[in-house]
């Protein structure tokens, strides 16, 4: 689980011209912000979306839509250490839902799937496009997110693999 914060703004890929060229670009920095949590072994997302800010009551209502799925598995949430994450009131009702938590060491967003997925939807849906208004923007970074099961499987299986880099023998230097 984890929270991205897309902004109505241009993100050119590349340009190249030897004459002056006029892009066409969204005004404004309006923000769409997705709390998204990924399921690991089906790629499915759920999600709760605002344009004002993430905060402990959209980790509480993301908790209450994933306890609402059903799920027979007991179920573990991988975080990183934002601090709406990590206060009391999300930790009780985690505990309630019977939800675990845990929470990445700091500075290792290399961990985080949500991470990878956040970058593979900038990819799709912002870099070198054109929205004339804001709700053709939160439209296409929505549908991406709901299809990406089925849409992208292909691209997300390799993207988002399982298998991360360890270090076994590791030596440290005291300098």
């Amino acid at each position: 689980m984890d929270a991205a914060h897309f902004v109505f703004a241009p993100f050119l890929g590349y340009l190249w011209s030897f004459s002056r060229l006029f892009v066409r670009a969204p005004s404004g920095r309006k923000r769409f912000n997705v709390l998204g949590a990924l399921n690991a072994i089906t790629h499915e997302v759920v999600t709760v979306t605002n344009d004002s800010y993430i905060n402990a009551q959209s980790v509480c209502t993301l908790l209450i839509q994933l306890a609402s799925l059903h799920v027979t598995l007991p179920l573990t949430l991988v975080l990183d250490n934002a601090r709406y994450q990590k206060c009391a009131v999300v930790q009780a009702l985690a505990a309630l839902l019977h939800i675990e938590l845990l929470y990445l060491p700091s500075y290792s967003p290399n961990l985080h799937l949500m991470e990878r997925l956040w970058k593979f939807v900038k990819k799709q849906c912002l870099y070198s496009k054109y929205y004339a208004d804001y709700d053709a923007f939160t439209i296409a970074i929505s549908d991406c997110l709901q299809h990406t099961h089925e849409r992208y499987k292909t691209e997300l299986d390799s993207l988002l693999t399982l298998r991360f880099q360890t270090f076994e023998k590791v030596q440290i230097i005291n300098v």
